[in-house]
């Protein structure tokens, strides 16, 4: 073939170190549309970014030119420097190592769109712990739970 045609969706879940609640109303949208900014830089169309007060979601169109560990490495590294720059409050600002990384197939982006908009309402009902885990089981990742909040 003559060129390379890609369209992989990726939704991306990681959580705060501990998940300790940083992300608040203050600095939810910013810290968002901060870690869409470093996506496209990517070269990683966003498509959406949301969260809660301890974990962030990214759905984004992951870059043939770019492997999936390096945009999870720019993305977290970037952030977080630029959050520690917000306030005293933020100076032991860090993420979680691991992070969850899951293919979209193209018929459900509207859903995991309208599923990440809805943050903070899933989360009335609903533990971080316990939306990954149910992640994990729907994919069928194979994990060991004695080390997958460490």
């Amino acid at each position: 073939m003559a060129q390379s045609l890609v369209k992989n969706y990726i939704h991306l879940v990681f959580s705060t170190k501990q998940r300790h609640p940083f992300i608040d109303e203050s600095i939810e949208n910013e810290l968002f549309n901060y870690l869409g900014g470093i996506c496209k830089n990517l070269e990683c169309q966003p498509i959406i970014v949301g969260g809660h007060a301890d974990h962030v979601h990214i759905l984004c169109l992951l870059s043939r030119k770019i492997a999936l560990m390096k945009l999870l490495e720019e993305v977290k590294s970037h952030s977080s420097k630029w959050i520690k720059t917000k306030g005293e409050s933020y100076k032991s600002f860090y993420w979680q190592d691991g992070y969850g990384a899951f293919s979209v197939n193209p018929k459900e982006v509207d859903i995991v769109i309208k599923y990440i908009a809805n943050q903070r309402e899933h989360h009335t009902r609903k533990t971080f712990q316990r939306e990954f885990l149910q992640f994990l089981e729907e994919y069928k990742v194979e994990y060991d739970e004695r080390y997958i909040w460490v």
